[in-house]
């Protein structure tokens, strides 16, 4: 497993910062950002978090899977 997290089911109104600070209690955050379509610049619903170590990732993975955000429940998982 590498450090990348996928995060899946995220609410429009949520900003990278946000998803910064809720993996932050897990590890380091190398970065954190939300996807937009690169052609239209639509959401896309999802966000990537890159974490310091596969250790840290995995334990981001396995306490915010299934927790909620913004009001969205969040399928976490790791990034290919």
């Amino acid at each position: 497993m590498g450090t990348g997290i996928c995060v899946a089911g995220l609410s429009p109104a949520t900003t990278a910062q946000q998803l910064h600070e809720l993996c932050a209690p897990y590890g380091t955050v190398k970065s954190a950002s939300v996807i937009r379509n690169r052609n239209t610049g639509q959401w896309v619903g999802c966000g990537f978090v890159d974490m310091a170590s596969p250790e840290e990732a995995l334990e981001a993975i396995l306490v915010l899977n299934g927790t909620q955000l913004n009001g969205q429940t969040l399928e976490v998982f790791s990034a290919p």
